[in-house]
């Protein structure tokens, strides 16, 4: 395959030893209790969350938010959905939750120290997904043809 088809290398594979850099989340892993073990996969679940992180990208971008705010911001999110997604990162640390106990209710969120190095240590992921993009279309392409018996002009890799 050819550099071009390959998008751009977030880790250049070329003069890397693939077993030496696997062996650094191996031990890693190895190091955390079994008590611990399940709050990495929870923890982890996050970076996996559409809403999750969502509401880490837009607290990151525009800063501290009243809840009405993130709802319109995440489009298609119900109301029980980010209720429950800003529970979980109140409860790991990752967004603030503020009360001012006011009548009406005005509550804000915040993105903590952790939560903005959450945000910080996804985006070499985007930035693979982006830098990939074209790749992953021409591969779906492919893909879609070969199951339907059809043959599909692959996209430039610029839609």
């Amino acid at each position: 395959m050819r550099e071009s088809e390959e998008g751009t290398r977030v880790i250049p594979f070329d003069n890397l030893d693939f077993d030496a850099v696997m062996a650094q989340p191996q031990a890693a892993c190895a190091a955390l209790s079994d008590n611990d073990g399940g709050l990495k996969r929870e923890v982890l679940a996050h970076a996996g969350n559409r809403w999750s992180l969502g509401i880490v990208h837009i607290l990151g971008v525009a800063g501290t938010l009243r809840h009405a705010e993130l709802a319109r911001r995440l489009d298609g999110v119900t109301q029980r959905m980010l209720t429950r997604s800003l529970r979980q990162l109140e409860r790991d640390g990752l967004i603030i939750r503020h009360d001012y106990g006011e009548v009406p209710p005005r509550v804000d969120y915040t993105l903590t120290p952790l939560g903005k190095g959450l945000l910080v240590g996804m985006m070499p992921l985007w930035r693979w997904i982006i830098d990939n993009a074209a790749t992953f279309r021409t591969a779906r392409d492919r893909f879609d043809s070969e199951r339907n018996g059809t043959f599909v002009e692959p996209r430039d890799g610029l839609n």
